[in-house]
């Protein structure tokens, strides 16, 4: 049994649960996907399968190579090719077809997905400086400070906190709830806020 599929999130909502509590959810455009390639720990040395996420039209050009991986599943190809794990007791083969139906209400699973980019910005914004004194004359506002001594080693540390390019990062959330699966559209309801914009790609996996 295949524990992950690949979605698109769609944006944030609201819904109310059994208790009639207000809940903040995002919605995952979750599958189909297709099994495109099985990993065992014999060959491999771990267990895994490659799935493709089906949405809208296949590419028109694809690779030689990553054409024929295809043909090898009698697969059409698809645009996103990711892992995600299996169950060892249950059988996985190429072209069998994964849907949001792996998933239940009240499941805890890890959302895996890319933080928006926020392009290049300063310390206090990137890395959460408090900055400088705002009065008058100080001229030391938003300054990251010293990067480091001039004397000994006359070199700037690697990792020193400045100021660069912050988001774009790969985030994992580790205990998300699903609140609600709607199987005949792919939807999941997920608990709060998951990485990414809208149309962002998330893998989640079965914790």
């Amino acid at each position: 049994m295949v524990r992950g599929i690949l979605g698109r999130k769609l944006g944030m909502t609201q819904i109310f649960d059994e208790k009639g509590e207000l809940v903040p959810v995002t919605v995952v455009q979750a599958g189909p996907c297709v099994v495109v390639q099985v990993k065992s720990k014999a060959k491999d040395g771990y267990d895994a399968a490659q799935i493709g996420l089906v949405e809208g039209k296949p590419p028109r050009h694809v690779p030689k190579p990553l054409a024929g991986h295809f043909a090898k599943a009698q697969v059409p190809p698809t645009r996103v090719l990711k892992e995600v794990p299996v169950h060892p007791s249950g059988e996985v083969k190429p072209g069998m077809t994964v849907l949001c139906d792996i998933f239940a209400p009240g499941d805890v699973i890890r959302v895996v997905g890319t933080s928006k980019g926020k392009g290049f910005q300063g310390a206090v914004r990137r890395h959460h400086f408090r900055g400088g004194a705002a009065s008058h004359g100080s001229m030391f506002h938003r300054a990251p400070g010293s990067i480091g001594p001039s004397a000994f080693p006359s070199r700037v540390f690697p990792g020193t906190r400045m100021a660069g390019r912050m988001g774009g990062d790969t985030i994992t959330l580790k205990r998300v709830r699903v609140i609600k699966v709607d199987v005949e559209n792919n939807l999941l309801f997920l608990k709060g806020a998951v990485p990414g914009g809208r149309k962002a790609l998330v893998r989640l996996v079965k914790v």
